[in-house]
């Protein structure tokens, strides 16, 4: 059966702002070496197989030891613990690309999925201030960068799984602590971004 999800993403990577790997279609080499990022997901609708997912948040995690196009990465993926089974199984096959839609396009790349774990998940906004938090595993917190005019700038065209269409921002917060991704910082000068998303396999 056809499935659809849409609703708000945000994400922060360590990468220092801007990330290289969106503007060199995933070929350029991470500013750390490696590649750690989080997506919040905050589904507002959808439903797959029959199965609601309205108003249901998840986050991705994943980690790149070198550019993200040559692959071998490990993704794990942590669903909100209000989620019953039927969900998490909907979630955990739309997020990994295994029923199609635009994550299918990246799991060439996945060397190894990690798994899935289940903590309380949240996704908020505060004007251009966006935050993700699971638990104890991942909190983190990017804010949009501002045109003269008040505006978030956006990258148009991106070859991005979620939105040809991102804002650009810079990650306040970033804590990782998951399926053995590390990673913490409040330096102000690491990558962020933001986007409306809609999905559909």
């Amino acid at each position: 059966m056809a499935w659809q999800i849409s609703g708000q993403y945000m994400e922060t990577c360590n990468c220092t702002f801007l990330c290289p790997c969106i503007v060199t279609n995933l070929q350029g080499t991470p500013t750390e070496g490696n590649c750690k990022a989080a997506l919040g997901m905050q589904i507002e609708k959808g439903s797959k197989d029959g199965v609601s997912l309205d108003g249901i948040a998840f986050i991705t995690i994943l980690e790149s030891k070198g550019p993200m196009g040559k692959g071998d990465m490990t993704v794990g993926l942590i669903v909100d613990s209000s989620a019953d089974d039927a969900q998490v199984q909907a979630i955990t096959a739309i997020a990994s690309g295994a029923a199609g839609g635009p994550m299918a396009a990246l799991a060439p790349l996945v060397g190894k999925f990690a798994g899935v774990e289940r903590a309380k998940v949240t996704v908020t906004r505060e004007g251009e201030k966006w935050t993700a938090r699971a638990g104890d595993l991942i909190d983190e917190t990017c804010e949009g960068v501002l045109n003269m005019e008040g505006r978030p700038l956006a990258l148009d065209h991106a070859s991005h799984p979620v939105n040809a269409r991102l804002a650009l921002a810079k990650a306040v917060r970033s804590m990782f602590n998951v399926f053995g991704i590390q990673w913490r910082d409040d330096s102000g000068t690491r990558n962020g971004h933001y986007a409306p998303f809609s999905w559909s396999g």
